[in-house]
């Protein structure tokens, strides 16, 4: 009678959760979802296509690995939370990989502001400095720099170039350097050799900054995964060979406790996450398109 009861709660509480899930969906596709900034490059059929790619793997893996908890632990909550947990991985336990990415972009931005004022040094121009400093660039930047180089053998005028090149970065220490070229583009005036070594050794600080950050937070990041981890396979190891220990967790009572336990856990998780989230500064160098037309509005008046 027992067992029975405690198959109903499962399916009593499945059932809750998948009417909650579809009550959600409906608000959001009522409301609509707040839309990311556009990523220069990146097409509306790029950015779902993305979506749904990832919605097909980490999803999937999600579905049976939550449904193979609610198997083995006939616990509805515990196969819920598995699959939330499998899902967000990435985000609450992740984050080395995007680190090490900026960390490479702003290293190649240092090198690349370094080769741009060795090559200005010999008496060259903008124009054709950066042609010449795009060539050695390194992979980071190879293709927004090559893009770069197209557009101004296109015509484009340089400062409109500079800032295609700063939206496609997408990154506040490149605004900086791209922001002095533009102001230079423009006056062409005298002191863009010693701006430029200055902020290449800026870029050195960041870089040598994140290193020591990253290799502080690696042994932080690496604890909170083994936790987690052992959390899980202790609980799954007791559901499993010792079910009269945990029998408690079986009814409506426990399910509830349970429910909030695995709340109070992605909310460490969460809060871990947001104490470990480098705070980098907004771009100030952002296109405007209306503030765009407006100036070529009244530079036609």
């Amino acid at each position: 009678m027992t067992g029975v009861f405690s198959l109903t709660v499962m399916y009593a509480l499945l059932a809750g959760a998948l009417a909650g899930g579809g009550v959600a969906l409906l608000v959001v596709a009522i409301r609509g979802w707040a839309p990311k900034p556009a990523v220069a490059g990146q097409t509306s059929a790029d950015r779902a296509s993305d979506f749904v790619r990832f919605l097909s793997q980490r999803g999937s893996v999600a579905a049976v690995a939550g449904i193979a908890v609610m198997a083995l632990t006939r616990w509805a909550v515990l196969g819920i939370a598995t699959a939330l947990l499998v899902f967000t991985w990435d985000r609450l336990f992740g984050g080395a990989a995007e680190e090490r990415a900026a960390m490479k972009r702003v290293e190649a931005l240092a090198s690349w502001t370094e080769s741009l004022r060795d090559t200005i040094a010999g008496a060259v121009g903008l124009e054709q400095a950066i042609p010449a400093s795009a060539r050695a660039a390194a992979p980071a930047l190879r293709s927004h720099l090559e893009s770069l180089v197209d557009r101004l053998r296109s015509r484009t005028p340089l400062p409109d170039a500079l800032q295609h090149l700063a939206d496609e970065i997408n990154d506040a220490s490149a605004d900086i350097i791209i922001a002095a070229l533009i102001l230079n583009s423009r006056l062409r005036g005298p002191g863009l050799r010693d701006v430029l070594g200055a902020l290449a050794k800026s870029a050195r600080e960041e870089v040598d900054m994140r290193q020591r950050v990253m290799a502080q937070r690696a042994s932080t990041r690496r604890s909170v995964q083994i936790v987690v981890i052992v959390s899980v396979v202790v609980v799954l190891a007791l559901a499993i060979f010792n079910r009269g220990f945990v029998k408690p967790y079986g009814t409506l009572v426990g399910q509830l406790v349970l429910a909030v336990v695995c709340a109070l856990f992605a909310g460490g998780f969460w809060w871990l996450r947001s104490l470990s989230k480098v705070e980098t500064p907004a771009r100030f160098l952002v296109h405007s398109p209306e503030l765009h037309a407006q100036r070529q509005e009244a530079g036609h008046l």
